[in-house]
């Protein structure tokens, strides 16, 4: 008698075997050594509780899934009402409103500000760090609304009638007007067709109403996240170029004439629409002295600069734990890939990248808490611009790194490691390119030469602990004293200043193996340093399980 193939049995063509299970239901704080300890050594020791609850909140299934699923569905234009009334609305899926709930109940857009004490920003950014790893598009809008304080704060009867909400922990994503609402969030325009980077070429006009408000007139090429209550814009007065808040709808309940035209079709953060908008005699009111506008929104701009080295950092934690993750699980060639040695060259590398950006950006954080000191205020002045530019450039690479360590599932949508890469670009690009940024340090540095007088001073700290590292300060202070041709060289002496200053940090921090490990592929190799190639004697299996997300 003779065996029938059924058609279960042919269905049935193979088991799936050596595929690690989604990574999910973890703490992404227990599992960060690096930022653990930037925590506790720049000053949010007492935040310890508060992070280790919230790294478990970012590491449950369903807001990874709503992370994917607010940039599965992108955000949709709405002009017009069923009956053709002017509405400028945009439509985001649900998920991303859940999302933006979620930072704003947990204080990202606000906790410095209204409850200031040391460590307040240091908290903060540990929190925003863990947040960003789990969907990064939606954060736009969180850190405009949180470097929004400063520039407002220059006008006290602004800041009187409108920080109260801004500051406030509900999300109210109606389209209606502020005067209606509980809580509000705050975006930014300053870019414009002709100009770009160059805010001083903008077009944009206001002029004078007589009530103590003006009438906008012009466009701005760049306006992300147009359903926020209000924008901080720039545009020219007969005193020059000034800054001014402009609300979506005006306080008598009408609708202000600030016009969407159409969203922009982004290559990556998706889930974050970004906008063309016209403005056609919007309603303004002047934030800061007029004819001073880069000064007022330059408060704003430095410090959304320095949530991009926050997110940026937090995109290289979440490529990394996933690309050890995926190491640990999986076997090739007989042994599990974790245990291969060019394999532990390349996550080593990935943990270094990691450790030395996690400790410049809490470093700035805890010169943020402490501006009233006038060498941390110098500090800060120099290193969100050096930090910036070094951080958010690093990410692409590393995220890209990290995703070939998955081989073809890394380019897969459904895996994060995609979508890591594709928003890689957006910070280094956004809030002024790494030109701008290079530039910006040099006019600190010959504006108020003592920034880098007091930069060296932080780095001579650790002089004497390496010969390697006293080397690069060494020939860092001949190139900075070098003045020929310093604007063609900026970029690689800002390039050493990072690495100097990550070196240095690193060195206070006292892992040996880390500081051994970066200073040796940093500072002690020629050239351009490339992904997986670490000298030979470095500890890779201790620097490895410093980023291993389950290694609580």
């Amino acid at each position: 008698m003779t065996n029938k193939t059924t058609t279960a049995d042919l269905a049935a063509t193979h088991q799936v075997l050596n595929q690690p299970a989604p990574l999910q239901g973890h703490n992404l704080y227990a599992g960060d050594a690096a930022l653990k300890e930037a925590v506790a050594r720049n000053g949010g020791h007492w935040g310890e509780d508060d992070l280790q609850r919230y790294g478990e909140v970012c590491g449950r299934p369903e807001w990874i899934e709503r992370g994917f699923q607010a940039n599965h569905y992108k955000p949709e234009f709405e002009p017009h009402d069923r009956v053709g009334n002017r509405i400028d609305q945009v439509n985001y899926h649900p998920a991303y409103h859940q999302l933006m709930q979620l930072a704003k109940s947990e204080g990202l857009h606000s906790s410095p500000w209204t409850d200031p004490k040391p460590g307040a920003h240091v908290v903060r950014a540990a929190k925003y760090y863990l947040h960003s790893q789990v969907e990064s598009g939606h954060g736009c809008p969180i850190t405009m609304t949180f470097a929004s304080v400063p520039s407002i704060n220059l006008t006290p009867a602004l800041a009187k009638v409108w920080l109260r909400k801004i500051t406030d922990r509900g999300y109210d994503p109606s389209n209606r007007p502020h005067t209606e609402k509980s809580a509000l969030t705050i975006g930014m325009g300053m870019t414009e067709k002709q100009g770009g980077s160059d805010v001083r070429a903008n077009t944009t006009t206001a002029t004078p109403t007589g009530d103590g408000a003006y009438e906008i007139v012009g466009h701005k090429w760049f306006t992300s996240a147009p359903m926020c209550d209000a924008f901080l814009m720039l545009a020219q007065t007969d005193a020059g170029l000034s800054c001014f808040l402009v609300p979506r709808w005006c306080p008598d309940g009408t609708k202000n004439p600030v016009q969407i035209q159409r969203l922009k079709d982004k290559a990556s953060n998706v889930s974050n629409a970004s906008s063309e908008i016209e403005l056609r005699g919007a309603l303004g009111w002047l934030v800061g002295e007029e004819g001073r506008g880069v000064p007022a929104i330059i408060e704003m701009v430095s410090t959304t600069r320095f949530d991009c080295m926050i997110g940026s950092a937090g995109g290289q934690r979440q490529a990394t734990l996933q690309a050890i993750y995926h190491a640990s699980q999986r076997c090739a060639f007989g042994k599990p890939l974790i245990d291969q040695p060019l394999m532990q060259n390349v996550l080593a590398d990935l943990q270094l990248e990691v450790e030395g950006s996690v400790a410049m950006t809490m470093r700035m954080a805890q010169a943020m808490d402490h501006l009233d000191d006038e060498q941390q205020k110098l500090l800060m002045r120099l290193g969100t611009a050096v930090g910036k530019y070094w951080i958010c450039k690093r990410t692409p690479h590393h995220a890209y790194e990290a995703m070939e360590c998955l081989g073809g599932n890394g380019v897969i949508e459904n895996f994060i490691t995609a979508r890591l890469y594709r928003d890689a670009p957006i910070n280094a690009i956004w809030e002024g390119s790494g030109n701008i940024q290079a530039l910006d340090a040099l006019r600190a540095i010959a504006k108020t030469p003592v920034v880098l007088t007091n930069w060296f001073d932080e780095l001579e700290r650790s002089k004497g602990s390496d010969l390697r590292f006293d080397r690069a300060l060494a020939q860092l202070k001949n190139q900075c004293a070098d003045l020929d041709q310093m604007e063609y060289r900026a970029r690689h002496l800002i390039e050493q200043l990072a690495l100097t200053m990550q070196s240095h940090l690193l060195i206070q921090a006292g892992n040996t193996a880390v500081a051994e490990g970066f200073i040796a592929s940093r500072l002690g190799a020629q050239g351009a340093h490339n992904t997986g190639t670490l000298p030979v004697g470095i500890d890779v299996q201790t620097i490895i399980e410093r980023g291993n997300p389950l290694n609580l």
